[in-house]
């Protein structure tokens, strides 16, 4: 358990999700790609290149199922790193942990609502993430809805 560690700043923590874009852009792009390349076959053809503009082939990628794959791709990018470990690739470079508030692995559950809640904390100009310093305790929206906390793990001693 961590909860005697104290809780990351405002800009730890959008530093984090900076660098899981970068790495969720990447995931996104590959699992855009694929199913892209099965069910668009004239993109494969080496006339789609002369006899059609890129913006005029045909574009299995669009709809509500779409949508659902990415998001869900999303969920269980942030899902599983905050079940495994309590951190994305992110937090992990800037020494943030993610824990349910009695100190344990948050559930599922949490994480559902915690990435439900984030959208609109960081979508309304941040101001649920700039709550952190009204907050008594330093958390976010999405921490308070979904009974979870993020705690500053310090740097490990040199040998």
């Amino acid at each position: 358990m961590t909860t005697d560690l104290p809780a990351p700043g405002v800009f730890r923590r959008l530093a984090a999700i900076v660098y899981d874009c970068f790495l969720l852009f990447a995931i996104l792009f590959v699992a855009s790609l694929i199913p892209a390349l099965l069910l668009s076959p004239e993109i494969m053809s080496n006339d789609a290149a002369n006899n059609s503009v890129v913006h005029e082939l045909n574009s299995p990628l669009q709809g509500s199922l779409y949508r659902f794959y990415l998001v869900s791709l999303i969920f269980i990018f942030y899902g599983w790193f905050w079940r495994k470990s309590g951190q994305t690739l992110g937090m992990q470079a800037w020494r943030i942990k993610l824990e349910s508030s009695s100190g344990d692995q948050p559930s599922w559950s949490q994480c559902l609502i915690r990435l439900v809640v984030a959208i609109p904390s960081l979508g309304l100009a941040g101001l649920g993430y700039w709550w952190i310093w009204l907050d008594r305790d330093g958390l976010a929206w999405h921490d308070r809805a979904s009974n979870t906390r993020l705690r500053s793990i310090p740097k490990a001693a040199k040998k």
